[in-house]
């Protein structure tokens, strides 16, 4: 019988007419592979751990989760002392040295050493994120506190604006412009001289005004003369008819004597014609008695002739005072053709240029008096606990920079609706309830700032300090 001798096979194509068997060098290689993956994971980590120091002073690296695998699988490949040409081969198969299979690329195909693994390098959640959250939380409820703490007392609104006076200034008389003294936005003081109009009418004006005030003052002169004349003349007048009066009365006695002789002679030693002369004579002086006597009522009206001359000198006296007024006018309208600020303050709105025709009442610019307050409107349910006197702090959206302090002035006793052009007829239609604002009139304290100059309409935000 013959003997046959068997070669052993090359380990590659042992491995593949076996791959189900995993022989020692397999094994030795599979965990030669892993466990220098682990060391490069485990020096990656350890690149990136804190340094912390021993008693002794050495420092120190601490290692992270999974550093524990690391060293075992250092141990382990260090511990069989192969080769490196056997540690450095790769087997397309065969068993791992954990009794799993392993695929043609070397990994495993079962078992829970890889979860093993895993597990070492996954990161725990830490606290870190609560705690953030936690404290930001803190922070808004205290800031929360805070702040109702510090406004409790306060009232404030963004629905105020500066307020003033805006004087319209207008002329008097009507012309033309000669003179443009004033421009846009340039402080005045009262009495400066701002636009100035043709005078030469007035002036001749004036002149006629003087005329007829010395009329109306030579005719005063001429009525007090009269009534001069009427105090004497009009009692004398009335004595001489009372004078006459007498003289016709005697003169009619003696007719009358002379008529009753003529009657009492014996008609044969007269003549009928001696008796129609004495009757003649009676009839006369009885006729002149009553003419005197008509007379003396005429002159006895003395007191009324003398206050009708009094009242003559009375109307010339009015016209004089007429007279003076329509002199004064005529200076006024005069003056009136220098315009003047009324005010100390800025110009605005000026519309208005030299040689322009104006008309009285139209108003050409307007003068902002330095004087400012402000208007602010808060909602009803604001007004509980303001008083007047209370103390408001102002800013303005125009300077931010700028403080201002003041003090609540008055409060309206009415809802800017009850007054405006339109009041709100809540009787008709569908009622809708909204929150009413009153407006509330604020002082400033102190002198303004100059520099820069507040403005009529600008807005503010006013602070209420409630007692």
């Amino acid at each position: 019988m013959s003997e046959v001798t068997v070669s052993p096979l090359p380990d590659r194509l042992r491995d593949r007419v076996a791959p189900t068997r995993a022989s020692p060098l397999v094994r030795r290689q599979a965990r030669t592979r892993l466990a220098r993956g682990v060391r490069r994971r485990a020096s990656a980590r350890t690149a990136d751990a804190p340094l912390d120091r021993e008693p002794g002073g050495a420092p120190v690296r601490v290692a992270r989760a999974g550093d524990d695998d690391a060293g075992r699988g250092s141990g382990t490949g260090s511990g069989h002392g192969e080769p490196r040409g056997e540690r450095d081969a790769d087997a397309p198969g065969g068993g791992g040295g954990d009794g799993h299979p392993h695929d043609d690329r070397g990994g495993r195909t079962g078992g829970d050493g890889d979860g093993a693994g895993d597990g070492g390098e996954r990161k725990r959640p830490g606290r870190k994120p609560l705690i953030i959250l936690g404290a930001i939380a803190l922070l808004l409820v205290v800031g929360g506190l805070v702040w109702w703490f510090a406004t409790r007392n306060q009232e404030s609104t963004d629905d105020a604006y500066t307020d003033g006076n805006a004087i319209a200034v207008a002329p008097h008389v009507s012309g033309y412009v000669t003179r443009l003294a004033v421009d846009d936005n340039v402080y005045v003081h009262r009495g400066d001289v701002l636009v100035e109009i043709d005078p030469r009418d007035y002036r001749a004006q004036v002149d006629a005004a003087h005329a007829q005030l010395g009329l109306a003052e030579a005719q005063l002169d001429a009525a007090r003369v009269q009534l001069d004349i009427a105090r004497v003349q009009y009692p004398a007048q009335y004595r001489q008819a009372r004078a006459q009066i007498e003289s016709a009365e005697a003169a009619y006695r003696q007719a009358l004597a002379a008529q009753a002789r003529q009657r009492a002679v014996d008609v044969r030693a007269t003549s009928q014609q001696a008796i129609d002369a004495a009757d003649a004579q009676r009839a006369s002086a009885d006729a002149n008695v009553a003419m005197a006597q008509a007379q003396a009522r005429t002159a006895s009206l003395v007191p009324q002739q003398i206050r009708q001359a009094e009242t003559v000198v009375e109307e010339r006296r009015q016209q004089v005072l007429q007279a003076r007024a329509q002199l004064e006018q005529a200076e006024l309208n005069l003056a009136y053709c220098t315009m003047r600020a009324p005010s100390d303050g800025w110009v605005t709105r000026r519309n208005v240029q030299l040689g322009s025709f104006l008309q009285p009442g139209t108003s050409i610019f307007s003068i902002v008096t330095p004087r400012v307050w402000i208007t602010a409107n808060f909602k009803e349910s604001q007004l509980k606990r303001m008083r007047v006197g209370d103390r408001v702090d102002v800013s303005v959206d125009a300077y931010p920079d700028l403080d201002l302090h003041g003090h609540v002035d008055s409060i309206q006793l009415g809802s800017g609706s009850r007054f405006s052009a339109f009041p709100a007829e809540n009787a008709t239609g569908n009622f809708v309830k909204i929150v009413q604002r009153v407006p509330v009139k604020i002082v400033l304290d102190g002198p303004l700032p100059r520099n820069p100059p507040l403005g009529l309409g600008l807005s503010v935000e006013p602070t209420v300090h409630l007692k």
